[in-house]
């Protein structure tokens, strides 16, 4: 399986220096593609929302190679491709987070906490 790289999950592996922290690497990658940005203003946004469709996609593409389930292809992936795959969702969640708002890590950390605070339980 060859694994291509995604615009909007930009790989920083060969990079030279340290690996910045989390959201400083969110800026870096959001200001990487709005320097490149085909389509301005808001097609540009609904666009980049989007790409969490097709990442998503590859999550299950990755699991259903992982297990075999296309019987006419069999096992094309393996559970580090799923992990990996995981991982561009979550990054080109975060971007997009990024492009909604200079405040992404506020607005995540807010909503993180709410999502923490909900039962597990349904009310009695």
């Amino acid at each position: 399986m060859t694994h291509k790289d995604t615009a909007d999950t930009a790989d920083t592996a060969g990079s030279a220096g340290p690996t910045p922290g989390l959201w400083p690497a969110v800026d870096e990658l959001w200001a990487r593609l709005e320097a490149t940005r085909a389509h301005p203003g808001q097609e540009g946004v609904l666009l980049r929302i989007l790409k969490l469709s097709e990442e998503v996609g590859e999550v299950a593409e990755a699991v259903i190679g992982a297990t075999g389930q296309n019987p006419r292809k069999g096992v094309t992936h393996t559970w580090d491709d799923v992990q990996s795959e995981l991982c561009d969702v979550a990054i080109t969640a975060l971007v997009a987070l990024r492009t909604l708002t200079p405040e992404a890590r506020e607005v995540f950390e807010r909503h993180l906490t709410r999502v923490r605070e909900r039962p597990l339980e349904p009310p009695a």
